[in-house]
């Protein structure tokens, strides 16, 4: 079997070989282990495919979440210089802006004065929205431009050409024998960045039919990406909505402010395109597996255990085998970044074998993998899988 049959398997509620494995590596540890340097990682389709790649082979992944998008390749004209430092680099721009790229987390863009621009709440009309992309090259504009284009493009015609061209390379370079996976941020997600959090959340309070009306323009822009990106031969489509978890927003707010809008993209998505379509939820989920399931999601992502978030992974099962696929649930930081070799195939082995039963499980750590958690941690997962993960088929 393949590794994409195997995810494809998986994916799909059904027993495989073996149970995959499949993590989200953090922009940091892309930095500092995959041999490229970080400024063509960060602001190159061909330097993060590159990164993607290699990492995958160093880990024997059985897929890649592809989540920044493809970058203008001419973004060196927009270049004044790129002074070099013991922590990274910082990229000035001709027009006097600057972005810091440290060497182990994700890069950031700052007005010359060091601040970062965010519009009111107040200012921003429903109509002029359609997508966020909290990871373009530029901070977020209002009305959105991209990069350091001038002008808003219309909505028929909205994502540049080269915003495909990570997924075109890797989908050139590994074929069909990996999984591919792209990514569209949730309305809500999109809508916390676009005035930063706390704006956000208070907005919720003081308008929150304002707020429904951002949400839906943002809906249909998640839409037009995920169908452009499935059009590019994606085999999954992930719903980053990291900010809906109990640690920011209510059951109650769960399902006024996100679960009628992803639910939509899952619909909007699936209605062209017979692919899975999955979510990303951080932290405290336990209390709302229920409603996220709601949403038709075709699987749920992250699941935290405790202490960093609230799943139980056998209570999990219980709720969401045979409905939705689930991956993840290893701590990221309490197991693969601090444990020895020894504790972490203690965890593991338990999470394989409490996962697995029924199918529909893809080994992973629950968010993304820190920036430095020793490689040979992250090498043991799939060794781990095939001593504890196989099945009798």
């Amino acid at each position: 079997m393949t590794p994409k049959e195997r995810m494809n398997n998986a994916m799909h509620l059904k027993e495989t070989d073996r149970v995959p494995v499949m993590c989200q590596l953090s922009i940091g540890h892309y930095f500092l282990y995959s041999g490229i340097d970080p400024i063509d990682i960060w602001f190159s389709s061909e330097g993060f495919a590159e990164a993607l790649l290699r990492l995958r082979d160093r880990y024997s992944f059985d897929g890649v979440l592809i989540n920044l998008p493809g970058r203008d390749p001419d973004y060196k004209k927009f270049v004044s210089r790129i002074d070099r430092n013991d922590d990274g680099a910082i990229v000035n721009w001709k027009n006097g802006n600057y972005t810091t790229v440290p060497k182990d987390d994700n890069p950031h863009y700052y007005q010359n004065d060091g601040s970062r621009y965010f519009p009111s709440f107040e200012e921003i009309k429903p109509e002029e929205l359609f997508y966020i992309e909290p990871w373009d090259i530029t901070d977020i504009t209002y009305p959105y431009t991209w990069g350091f284009e001038k002008e808003p493009r219309p909505f028929n015609d909205f994502f540049p050409g080269y915003h495909f061209d990570s997924i075109k390379i890797v989908k050139q370079k590994i074929g069909d024998l990996y999984s591919v996976h792209s990514e569209v941020f949730s309305p809500w997600s999109q809508f916390l960045e676009l005035l930063n959090y706390e704006n956000a959340l208070m907005a919720i309070m003081d308008d929150p039919e304002k707020v429904k009306a951002c949400l839906d323009r943002l809906t249909e822009g998640s839409i037009d990406l995920g169908k452009k990106q499935a059009k590019e031969g994606v085999d999954a489509v992930l719903i980053s909505s990291a900010f809906a978890g109990a640690g920011l927003i209510s059951r109650e707010q769960y399902e006024e402010f996100v679960l009628p809008y992803e639910k939509r993209i899952v619909e909007g998505i699936r209605n062209e395109f017979d692919i899975p379509v999955y979510t990303h939820t951080c932290g405290s989920i336990g209390d709302r597996l229920d409603l996220m399931m709601a949403t038709g999601t075709n699987g749920i992502d992250t699941l935290d255990p405790p202490p960093l978030g609230t799943v139980d992974l056998e209570e999990a099962k219980r709720i969401l085998t045979g409905r939705v696929f689930i991956k993840g649930n290893i701590d990221p930081v309490n197991t693969l970044l601090n444990c020895d070799e020894t504790g972490v195939e203690k965890d593991v082995a338990w999470r394989i074998n409490t996962g697995k039963a029924g199918g529909g499980f893809i080994l992973s750590s629950a968010c993304s993998i820190a920036p430095y958690t020793p490689q040979k941690n992250i090498r043991l997962l799939s060794i781990l899988a095939e001593k504890f993960g196989k099945y009798n088929l």
